[in-house]
């Protein structure tokens, strides 16, 4: 069965910094786009970045850009988000999902698979 396991959340300080990690198992990882959406508390969930299958095309929200990068290593099955210059508002639980659709298709169809969540804190 296909698992997607974050890792890499925690509490920081704004301006701060925090890389997010998802490993993925039980799919063939380089045939899906990987992406990261966030849910914060009494939020709808929001798309935050995508990344194709070969990681040559990535996709942000207009309020990441400039602060957050998507990559992804496909030896390793494993996609990550550095955010920089993090703000409180950025608090929520990130969830990474795999899905079978170009980069900037993620933002509208979401993920075929998602993982369980990890909580970003980011304290003012």
């Amino acid at each position: 069965q296909v698992q997607l396991v974050e890792s890499g959340g925690g509490l920081v300080q704004a301006g701060g910094s925090l890389k997010l990690s998802c490993s993925a198992s039980g799919l063939k990882f380089d045939n899906y786009a990987m992406g990261w959406f966030r849910q914060g508390s009494g939020k709808e969930r929001e798309f935050v970045a995508s990344i194709n299958y070969s990681g040559e095309d990535t996709d942000y929200a207009n309020f990441v850009k400039g602060r957050f990068t998507i990559s992804r290593d496909n030896a390793k099955n494993s996609v990550y988000l550095q955010m920089n210059s993090l703000k409180p508002e950025d608090t929520a639980v990130y969830y990474c999902i795999a899905v079978l659709a170009v980069a900037h298709r993620v933002r509208f169809v979401g993920g075929d698979h998602w993982g369980q969540g990890t909580q970003v804190t980011v304290s003012s």
